[in-house]
C-alpha cells in the first residue's frame, strides 16, 4: 500500500499508538506523527489539529487519531473542514465508515481497545475502498454543511 498517514495522540492514547506504528511497520505503511512522543500529559486538541491539516493539505492521505477514549480526539478532528473522523471500537463501524462515509480519520481509544483489535481495525479502514455511488451525494451534503458553517 502506497500512502503516507498522519498519525497523532493525547497522552491517553500514546502506548496505542506506539503498537500501531509497528503494525505499520510491519505492513510498509509510511506515516508521520505528529506527536504526542511520549506520555506526558496533552491536550487532544493540540495533537489532532496538525495531522488534520496534513490530511487536508493532502501532505497525507488518511489520519489516525488516538486518545483515551478516541472520542475526544474525534471531535477536534472533525472541527477541521475537510476531516470525516470516526471513533470506532469495533471492524464493522471501522469497514463502513470508509465503505459509506469515506472517513478520512480513524479515532481509536487507548483505553477502550487493545492492540490486537487496533490493528485489526486499523487493516479494515486502510484497506476498504469507499463505494461512492449513492453515498457520494452524502459526503457532498456533509461538505455543504461545512460551507454553510463558514460563511457564519
Amino acid at each position: 500500500m502506497n500512502m503516507l498517514l498522519a498519525l497523532a495522540s493525547d497522552h491517553g492514547g500514546f502506548a496505542l499508538k506506539q503498537e500501531v506504528k509497528k503494525h505499520l511497520d510491519s505492513r510498509g505503511i509510511a506515516y508521520k506523527d505528529f506527536g504526542c512522543y511520549d506520555e506526558s500529559s496533552c491536550d487532544y486538541p493540540d495533537m489532532a489539529l496538525p495531522a488534520c491539516d496534513a490530511v487536508v493539505s493532502g501532505e497525507c492521505e488518511r489520519a489516525l487519531l488516538f486518545c483515551g477514549t478516541g472520542i475526544g480526539i474525534s471531535m477536534a478532528a472533525n472541527k477541521v473542514n475537510g476531516i470525516r473522523a470516526c471513533a470506532c471500537s469495533d471492524a464493522f463501524s471501522a469497514k463502513f465508515t470508509r465503505a459509506h462515509n469515506d472517513a478520512n480519520a480513524l479515532c481509536l481509544g487507548g483505553r477502550v481497545v487493545g492492540a490486537g483489535l487496533a490493528c485489526e481495525l486499523v487493516d479494515l479502514f486502510l484497506d476498504t475502498p469507499f463505494e461512492g455511488g449513492r453515498h457520494q451525494k452524502r459526503i457532498d451534503k456533509l461538505t455543504e454543511i461545512e460551507r454553510r458553517e463558514n460563511a457564519r
